[in-house]
């Protein structure tokens, strides 16, 4: 009884306050390290293919390559051409291209920064007439931007493309998948992977984890609106923020994610 008495008078206020401060430099300290592990891969771990090496079902995942550089190319399947920079832009730029059969073609390109839905908006007021399609070309960027330029699209009642030799990764698919008819080339890609909310360091585990599922509900709601099969979020919710899963044909084609392949 003596000993439990003199424990109990060790278990001060001060002494709380810091076995308290303690468990919460611990889990800090967890939140840096998980979040380390999701943006770079460790030397020794095993090398994953580039994003341009062809895919197969059953060997889809790739390095995720935030700037991945593209050469000018002519797309005549999609007829359009499209003079592309060599690294993606840090936000969207907006360009219109006129077809060979005269249709207007809004081409997205760059990644997707705050405030570009915004942007969206004010440059379609801009047009004296709206495209016919939207073409898309990003490696993602912020989730709720993606988001609400896909429902834009969807209440303008665009059609949205992806060409061949383009990309459309992360949050980008969540924009291609607001065309009424997505049409995707067979050599564009179109890639998922889990998605890295922004979450302060000093919020606990439950609250970071709170907000990433309120996160994924918003994506998976964001697809079933469109018209998506939702099973598709399986691929993202399984594959690293580092490598990215690339959707071969069927898959396009079973999700919805295409309503059309073209050469």
């Amino acid at each position: 009884m003596y000993r439990i008495f003199q424990n109990s008078r060790f278990l001060t206020i001060g002494n709380w306050l810091k076995l308290v401060l303690a468990v919460q430099l611990v889990i800090v300290g967890l939140l840096i390290a998980a979040d380390v592990s999701m943006r770079w891969e460790f030397a020794g771990t095993s090398p994953k293919l580039s994003i341009e090496s062809p895919v197969s079902p059953g060997d889809q995942v790739r390095k995720y390559q935030p700037v991945l550089p593209r050469v000018e190319t002519p797309d005549t399947d999609l007829d359009h051409t499209i003079d592309l920079a060599a690294d993606q832009p840090t936000r969207l730029v907006f360009s219109i291209h006129q077809s060979s059969d005269l249709n207007s073609v809004l081409h997205m390109h760059g990644e997707i920064a705050q405030g570009d839905a915004n942007r969206f908006s004010a440059y379609l007021e801009t047009l004296a007439s709206p495209p016919e399609v939207i073409a898309v070309n990003s490696t993602g960027g912020i989730v709720d931007e993606a988001l609400q330029i896909g429902r834009i699209i969807r209440e303008q009642e665009f059609n949205t493309q992806l060409s061949a030799l383009e990309i459309c990764l992360s949050a980008c698919p969540y924009i291609l998948a607001g065309g009424i008819e997505r049409r995707v080339s067979r050599e564009g890609i179109v890639g998922l992977h889990q998605h890295y909310y922004e979450t302060p360091g000093f919020m606990p585990v439950f609250l970071a984890v709170e907000n990433i599922q309120r996160g994924q509900g918003r994506t998976m709601a964001h697809l079933i609106e469109m018209g998506i099969d939702p099973g598709v979020m399986i691929h993202s919710l399984t594959t690293p923020p580092n490598d990215i899963y690339v959707l071969v044909e069927d898959e396009l084609i079973q999700s919805q994610m295409a309503t059309q392949i073209v050469e």
